[in-house]
């Protein structure tokens, strides 16, 4: 075998092993005819992007970041999340400066470089100080921050750190728009997103936020679509979001049309973003919409809390095709069909809402949504509700990607977390663990069994010991698929504050094709 040939199969490995483009799942038996083998292995770099939290003077913001512990994973590596603000270029007028002060006479030369060195050192590590940096795989560490000055985060991880990383943001704001708890797990850059089920309503204060990771701008276009398609936009189009930098940007500065319900879809030209939609009602409190799954013709909405006083569903199909949706609620004791609204009718290009009322009564819940035969793809999210009128607190559900290999929620605490796990498709065996606390605890694992077509709230293991806030892991052993969510609850003022947060695969893991299947290929 000649070096090329080495070279080559080493490349192709670890930039699958580094990028994570490869599929987790098993091959298709096609492909399994053709090769000899293949290696899961951990991620070697990954990033995330953690949205600006609030812009209100009341505001309280954990971050809060965490790996677990994965076999085969690097033994060195960091996870280090920053202000987006935070440039890793040096002082461009520091020369200058130094020039001048040489210039000025009657000066003691040392002395002065020495002053001005020190407090460059000390302006440089302020500078480049890591808003939260991982110790150890396993432990969860946290990063208050109060107030509207609270940054939005520009994070990667490498080594034995990359693997199932994830970030987690959890402001409280104590009144005012949007007041009640808000939650965001931070996502990594990607190119188009869907968000149904923001508003450019009067009663409404919609953002959509883009963080720019790169040392390039990126070029966006927002497009708005209401009851009656897409709405006329002023400034949506072309929206640069510099280097290394977050953008607020106020849906109802994009249209003069007022709707309930939009549809945001968001579309990178140039470069590459996160996005998630901020949405705050005067009366009802606001939480994080994050992007819907991809478009599809079966989506999942886990978790909807058994005492959801009203949910609402904003759906939308991309394409010109009508769709009749059809709805079930898998339930603990199985898939149902809600009374009275068994179909939906979606049009081509256009947002719709239904209100489906108090939909879970009182037990664990999730929606699954079918179009006839997967033929036209959808999004979709809820509005959920909780508390009786005049103290009620507003979150959203979108619709979610399975659990393929493993999932993890942070900012835990020993009450007012629920864990919602839901396989509609098969029964499932899933693992949950529970890991170390932030200031103390030892973790601990348990097994458990999900019928098919249910939906189970399950009592999460917690950490023996327990001080401080802890990330739950939820792993799938067998069957599937698996959707889950968690949800953090509080009370204050007698209004059940709360926010829901699905849980996505982390990614964390790589399918890498034995070299041998390259080799003769590439001897061809």
């Amino acid at each position: 075998m000649n070096r090329t040939t080495l070279s080559l199969i080493a490349g192709a490995t670890a930039l699958a092993a580094v990028t994570g483009f490869a599929a987790v799942s098993a091959p298709d038996p096609g492909a399994a005819e053709r090769r000899t083998g293949a290696a899961t292995l951990p991620v070697e770099r990954t990033g995330l992007l953690c949205p600006r939290p609030s812009t209100s003077d009341l505001a309280e913001t954990t971050y809060t970041s965490f790996t677990p512990v994965t076999e085969g994973a690097d033994d060195k590596g960091t996870a280090v999340l920053r202000s987006a603000a935070q440039q890793s270029a040096p002082d461009e007028d520091a020369e200058g400066e130094d020039e001048k002060d040489g210039e000025k006479a009657g000066k003691d030369e040392n002395d002065e470089k020495g002053e001005k060195g020190d407090k460059d050192a000390t302006e440089g590590d302020q500078a480049d100080k890591p808003v939260l940096q991982l110790e150890e795989p396993g432990k969860p560490v946290t990063a208050e921050a109060d107030g509207a000055d609270a940054p939005a985060l520009v994070g990667t991880a490498d080594g034995r750190f990359a693997s199932g990383w994830t970030a987690q943001q959890t402001t409280e704001v104590a009144a005012g728009t949007g007041r009640g708890l808000q939650g965001v797990a931070c996502s990594a850059a990607d190119t188009q997103f869907w968000f149904p089920g923001a508003s450019t309503d009067g009663s409404r204060t919609d953002y959509i936020h883009l963080t720019n990771p790169d040392d390039s701008a990126a070029v966006v276009d927002v497009e708005l679509y209401g009851k009656d398609g897409e709405l006329k936009t002023t400034v949506g189009e072309g929206i640069t979001v510099k280097p290394r930098s977050a953008e607020p940007v106020l849906l109802s500065t994009l249209t003069a049309e007022k709707q309930t319900d939009v549809t945001v879809h968001v579309v990178v030209r140039s470069g590459r973003v996160g996005a998630a939609v901020q949405a705050l009602d005067d009366e009802t409190g606001g939480d994080w919409l994050p992007a819907s799954a991809d478009p599809s013709g079966r989506l999942v909405l886990p978790g909807i809390p058994k005492d959801a006083t009203a949910v609402r569903l904003v759906a939308f199909t991309p394409g010109d095709a009508d769709v009749d949706l059809k709805v079930r609620l898998a339930a603990p004791s199985g898939l149902i069909t809600p009374a009275g609204n068994e179909t939906l009718h979606l049009k081509g290009g256009m947002t719709a809402a239904f209100d489906l009322g108090e939909l879970t009564r009182g037990e664990a819940g999730s929606l699954v949504l079918t179009a006839p035969d997967g033929s036209v793809p959808v999004v979709a999210a809820v509005r959920v509700l909780r508390g009786e009128e005049g103290k009620q607190e507003s979150a959203f559900i979108p619709a979610a990607r399975p659990v393929e290999t493993r999932a993890t929620a942070l900012d835990n605490t020993a009450k007012g977390t629920t864990l919602s796990v839901t396989a509609p498709e098969g029964g499932a065996e899933i693992r949950v663990t529970a890991s170390a606390g932030t200031k103390g605890g030892t973790p601990q694992t348990k097994t458990y069994s999900i019928r098919p077509g249910t939906t189970q709230d399950i009592e999460a293991p917690v950490p023996a010991g327990l001080k401080g806030s802890y990330a739950l892991t939820v792993e799938t052993r067998s069957g599937g698929p698996v959707y889950a969510s968690r949800t953090l609850a509080s009370t204050e003022g007698g209004v059940p504050y709360f926010t829901v947060q699905a849980l996505p695969d982390d990614r964390g893991m790589v399918a890498v094709p034995d070299a041998s299947e390259d080799l003769s290929v590439l001897q061809r």
